[in-house]
C-alpha cells in the first residue's frame, strides 16, 4: 500500500495553495512552503501572471556555444554517471533528466525523453534557457537559488503552462566550492515520484565527487567520522598539490573541516603537516585518526595521485568492499594480529574486523 497521500488529495492541495495564493492574493503560509512561496512572490514581482502564455526560448547561438565550452569538464564527467546508474535507477518512471550550467541554460539532455510530446520538446534541448527569471517557478531554478535539493509537482509551477511537469532537482558545486551547475529529473504528466529528490541528490553527489577527482593534485584524502571507514559515496575528499594546499573539496569535505572558498593550505585544516599526509600515502597507511584545528577526529585515507584507479574505473575512485577488506587485513596485520588493536585504530567495530576478515 502506499505511504503518500492519494494523488486526488495532493492535486487539490495544490489547487487550493495556487486559488490562495495566485487568483486571490491571500497569502497562507500553512498551503505552500517557504521556499515555493518566495518563488511565486518573485515571479509576481515581476509582474508575470500564472495565466498567460509561456514560451520556451534558446539562448543565441553564441551563447550556446558558450555555455557548452565554458561547462565542458562538467558534461565530460556528469554524462557517464547520469547515463548509468542514474539511468537504471529511473529507467520505468518515465522521467528524464536535463543537466543544466549556473544560470538555468540546458547543457545536457539524458534518457527517455519522448520528444514527440510537445511538453517533452519544449524543455529538452540544448540551450533552452530554463532560470526562474524566463520560465518562472521549476526545480531548475529553485535548486540553483536555494542551493539545495526540491521536489517541484504540477501545480507548484508558477505558470500555468509548466503544470504538467514534476520535477526533483539538485544544485552542482564544482571542487572550488561554487554552484556550477544542476541536475533535474522532470517527468511529463507522470505520477508523483518523491523518492526521486534523493535520487538526484544521491547522483548530484557522485558527479561532485568524480569532479573533484578529476582536478590536477598530487595527494588526494578521503574523510570519514569515526566509526565509519573512508571509502564510499558519503566520504569527505580534497584534493591537494605537492605542497599540500587543497585545489579541490567536495561539500561533505568542505563541511567536516568547516572551510570556506577559496580554499587553504591543509595545515589550516588538520592539525598535522603536510609531510606527514605524503608519507602516509606513501606507505601506504590503512586509515587512522587524524586530529582537527575543531577539536574533532576524523578517519583519514590519503593516497599519491599514482596510486589512485584510473579515471572512469570508478565515480569515487574507490573499489569500496575490496579496498576496505584489505584496509582492515593491512591494519590487523600491523597490529600483530590483535583484532581489538586494530579496530580501535580504525575506529569501528571488532564485530566489523571480524566480518571482514572473513569476506571472501
Amino acid at each position: 500500500m502506499p505511504l503518500t497521500e492519494p494523488a486526488s488529495a495532493r492535486l487539490q492541495a495544490i489547487e487550493l495553495a495556487r486559488r490562495l495564493w495566485l487568483d486571490e492574493r491571500r497569502e497562507d503560509p500553512t498551503v505552500l512552503p517557504d521556499w515555493i512561496a518566495a518563488s511565486w512572490r518573485r515571479c509576481l514581482a515581476r509582474g508575470r501572471q500564472p495565466y498567460e502564455r509561456l514560451t520556451f526560448d534558446q539562448v543565441g547561438a553564441s551563447a550556446q556555444r558558450c555555455a557548452l565550452e565554458r561547462n565542458a569538464a562538467l558534461r565530460r564527467v556528469a554524462t557517464p554517471i547520469i547515463e548509468s546508474s542514474l539511468a537504471q535507477a529511473m529507467r520505468d518512471t518515465g522521467y528524464f533528466a536535463l543537466l543544466t550550467d549556473a544560470h538555468g541554460v540546458v547543457i545536457g539532455v539524458h534518457g527517455p525523453a519522448d520528444l514527440a510530446n510537445p511538453h517533452v520538446q519544449a524543455i529538452a534541448r540544448i540551450g533552452v534557457d530554463l532560470s526562474e527569471a524566463a520560465v518562472g517557478t521549476t526545480a531548475i531554478g529553485a535548486a540553483l537559488g536555494e542551493r539545495m535539493p526540491v521536489w517541484l509537482h504540477r501545480g507548484e509551477h508558477f505558470f500555468e503552462d509548466t503544470a504538467v511537469y514534476s520535477c526533483a532537482g539538485a544544485p552542482l558545486f564544482g571542487p572550488d566550492g561554487a554552484c556550477i551547475g544542476m541536475l533535474d529529473l522532470t517527468g511529463v504528466l507522470a505520477p508523483e515520484r518523491r523518492a526521486l529528490k534523493h535520487l538526484v541528490a544521491a547522483t548530484a553527489r557522485r558527479i561532485e565527487h568524480a569532479l573533484v577527482a578529476a582536478a590536477p593534485h598530487a595527494l588526494s584524502l578521503r574523510l570519514a567520522w569515526p566509526g565509519r571507514l573512508p571509502g564510499d559515496d558519503a566520504d569527505g575528499i580534497l584534493a591537494l598539490d605537492g605542497d599540500g594546499a587543497i585545489v579541490a573539496a567536495n561539500r561533505a569535505a568542505a563541511e567536516m573541516l568547516d572551510l570556506q572558498p577559496p580554499w587553504p593550505h591543509i595545515e589550516a585544516a588538520l592539525a598535522l603537516p603536510a609531510s606527514a599526509l605524503f608519507d602516509a600515502a606513501r606507505r601506504q597507511r590503512p586509515p587512522w585518526e587524524a586530529p582537527t584545528w575543531a577539536g574533532l577526529r576524523v578517519m583519514l585515507l590519503a593516497q599519491l595521485a599514482s596510486q589512485e584507479p584510473p579515471a572512469g574505473a570508478s565515480a569515487t575512485a574507490l573499489p569500496l568492499r575490496h579496498r576496505q577488506t584489505a584496509l582492515i587485513r593491512q591494519a590487523v596485520a600491523e597490529a600483530g594480529g590483535n583484532v581489538a588493536e586494530a579496530a580501535r585504530r580504525l575506529g569501528i567495530s571488532r564485530a566489523t574486523v571480524y566480518r571482514k576478515l572473513q569476506s571472501p
